[in-house]
């Protein structure tokens, strides 16, 4: 594994960026996408299908919106990363989704698509917390409109949690509902769960290689400045016995080479993955190390949390004792019992059931209720 790969997968303490991807011609896997693309084509008479740049935070982002029935409920999903789109991978789970949901994923600044349609020197300042806040709530509002919805249901996986339960709580009432999936709740917490497990891991299965790269850092992140020489040795082995995907080695080809095959990805885009990764980690990573939830004791909007039981990359616990604990119109958690952080990929017929029977009744519900 290239050492960029190994530094990027292991920076994001959220999500995993992707790997150093290998140099794509621009044909290389054309008829594999032809045929991923004609499978995922929506023709149905209400559905839609569309990919387009809009003006959002004053720069341009790319948004992809596809369902069967323009009339169900709205869910807009916030990826992870930072700078770790999901568009190049919702053909491997979101098609059940979208008979149910109107499903609008975007690339955020610097992610991406987004990426290679701005001058990356006029972006590179507004790298912030705040600023990702403000760019999902103006992509909130632009779907309203755009698509005739009084509000739509947030949803975000990992880095996205940090930046849609901020825009949850600052504009309650664009939002139905709000889903987190590998919830963040306080980035320190998770750093130190983390580690644990890790040397729990590499004790149990006699590791010394990583018990004695492990002790090099401990304790961690202790009082110390959580850099990124420490991050990197500690995510290497909680993904390593599963944190990440679980029962996997901390390989995910399914998620990291997705963006060859995406109907939405030609080469460019996808060698534009990890330059994003690059150009966003180092600026927006004391802010991330800094996020902590713990004191939102009330949620103005319902609720629902989905938890992989296996998770060490945004480990789980500390999100359902948040839960426990917060006054929200209503909540709910989730757990995903052969999941660890990629619930999407790893259960996604849990995941679709969990929307159906919880998420759904409370976009339509409230629909209904309108005058």
């Amino acid at each position: 594994m290239k050492i960029t790969a190994i530094v990027l997968l292991l920076l994001a303490a959220l999500c995993p960026a992707v790997h150093a991807q290998e140099p794509l011609s621009d044909d290389a896997y054309a008829k594999a996408r032809d045929v991923v693309r004609d499978l995922g084509r929506i023709v149905a008479p209400d559905g839609i299908q569309e990919t387009y740049k809009a003006r959002i935070g004053g720069i341009d982002q790319w948004i992809n919106v596809r369902g069967q029935d323009r009339d169900n409920p709205v869910i807009l999903f916030v990826h992870g990363g930072p700078a770790s789109p999901l568009m190049p991978t919702i053909w491997e789970f979101q098609r059940p989704l979208e008979e149910y949901f109107t499903v609008v994923n975007y690339d955020q600044r610097g992610a991406g698509k987004t990426f290679l349609a701005n001058d990356p020197a006029a972006v590179a300042d507004t790298l912030h917390i705040d600023r990702y806040i403000d760019d999902a709530i103006d992509v909130a509002q632009y779907v309203r409109k755009r698509y005739h919805k009084d509000k739509v249901v947030l949803m975000g996986h990992s880095w996205g949690t940090v930046v849609g339960m901020g825009a949850a709580l600052e504009r309650p009432d664009l939002f139905h509902a709000y889903v987190g999936i590998g919830q963040v709740i306080n980035v320190r917490d998770n750093e130190r769960i983390s580690f644990e497990y890790a040397q729990a891991q590499a004790r149990e299965h006699g590791n010394a290689e990583a018990v004695a790269e492990l002790e090099s850092i401990a304790p961690y992140p202790g009082d110390q400045p959580i850099t990124r020489e420490r991050i990197i040795i500690a995510r290497k082995w909680a993904q390593f016995y599963g944190g990440m995907s679980a029962w996997r080695d901390g390989s995910a080809k399914y998620f990291f080479g997705a963006a060859r095959l995406s109907p939405e990805y030609d080469a460019a885009d996808a060698r534009a993955i990890d330059d994003g990764n690059v150009f966003t980690l180092g600026r927006i990573l004391p802010e991330f190390l800094e996020v902590d939830y713990k004191d939102v004791r009330e949620f103005p909007i319902p609720v629902v949390m989905f938890m992989g039981r296996h998770d060490y990359t945004t480990p789980s616990e500390p999100t359902a004792q948040w839960l426990a604990r917060v006054q929200a119109p209503y909540k709910r958690g989730v757990w995903f019992e052969r999941s660890a952080h990629m619930i999407p990929w790893e259960e996604p017929g849990k995941m679709l059931v969990s929307l159906l029977d919880i998420v759904r009744p409370l976009a339509v519900e409230a629909e209904a209720a309108q005058p």
